[in-house]
């Protein structure tokens, strides 16, 4: 953002009253919260609140340094006063990194289909699988291809020489290696949570009230892996024209990136449930069950349809209301 401030800083008194506060989201419903110690607990208010309260308008200097908090929550867990603001919303680049495989995954991709445009996918196969991506690039039989795809493509962009296509395609997977990623930490994983309750499911069958709510947790899932495999086929495919691509570098680097933002703020809302499920082999039916609740009061507000949200609202309404502890 032009002219943002670099670091987190607020003036009001409000937000140094309590000692040093601590902006996050709250688990319950994502809202942006100040939390701050009062007595041996900590409670946390909504920045839409103190906004109201106090009256700090949008337009001044601490009304635009709240927005730009709530903004890097979708980045970062925890932001304090004197922490630095995440690189997203400054300049548009990632705060993190992906490993140096998925540079090289993002790479193979690009070679194959700069061969796929000269040969019309005769040669490349359909294979999506990392490793075999990785494979065919390496295969001495196929690198004659590639050289002659750099050279082609040279011609068709009008640069200088291959080696210039070389640079733009290594330009080029260095953005897209984020997506890979991506890939494997949200997509890969979803699918074998998604796969794992698909067996549970078969361990409660006959049980009527688990089953419901298993089914249902199916259900969502596989809402949320189709969304998901939506966003990473529409990357691909727009990648894929791999000429066009390089063509249009600034329009490619920014479509990249607000789909890589988009698909890390999924994560990191995914990622506790994903590493509650990373290792489910040697649990016991009772912290089973408990996982399966969990992962459904994350998913439902999340992926259920108005009527359905309605309808299981107005059931469960019905049901004997349990205590339950919010700041």
């Amino acid at each position: 953002m032009e002219n943002s401030p670099e670091i987190c800083t607020l003036s009001h008194p409000v937000f140094k009253r309590f000692g040093l506060p601590v902006f996050q989201r709250a688990e319950t419903d994502g809202e942006a919260v100040m939390t701050v110690p009062l007595g041996e607990k900590n409670v946390s208010l909504p920045l839409r609140a103190l906004r109201r309260e106090f009256s700090i308008a949008a337009n001044t200097p601490d009304g635009r340094v709240l927005d730009l908090i709530v903004a890097a929550l979708d980045f970062v867990t925890q932001i304090r006063l004197g922490d630095p603001f995440p690189a997203e919303i400054l300049t548009g680049e990632a705060s993190w990194e992906p490993a140096p495989v998925h540079f090289q995954i993002a790479l193979a991709r690009l070679r194959l289909a700069l061969v796929a445009w000269i040969t019309d996918g005769t040669e490349t196969g359909k294979s999506t699988d990392p490793a075999a991506l990785l494979a065919m690039v390496e295969d001495p039989a196929f690198r004659p291809r590639i050289q002659e795809a750099f050279e082609r493509a040279a011609s068709a962009l009008g640069l200088a020489g291959p080696d210039a296509v070389v640079e733009a395609i290594e330009t080029l997977a260095q953005e897209l290696a984020y997506v890979e990623a991506l890939r494997a930490r949200l997509l890969v994983r979803s699918q074998d949570v998604l796969r794992k309750v698909s067996e549970i499911q078969s361990h409660w069958r006959g049980d009527t009230s688990h089953g419901e709510t298993i089914s249902q947790v199916q259900r969502l899932l596989l809402r949320a892996v189709r969304q998901f495999t939506t966003r990473f086929e529409e990357l691909d495919a727009q990648t894929g024209e791999v000429i066009a691509a390089l063509r249009n570098d600034e329009n490619q680097r920014s479509f990249i990136r607000a789909n890589r933002d988009w698909l890390y703020q999924c994560f990191r809302g995914w990622e506790p449930i994903l590493d509650a499920w990373a290792d489910t082999n040697e649990i016991t039916d009772r912290d089973q069950w408990a996982l399966i609740e969990r992962t459904y009061r994350f998913l439902a507000p999340r992926y259920m349809t108005v009527k359905e949200w309605t309808s299981e609202s107005q059931a469960t309404s019905r049901k004997k209301a349990r205590a339950q502890m919010v700041w």
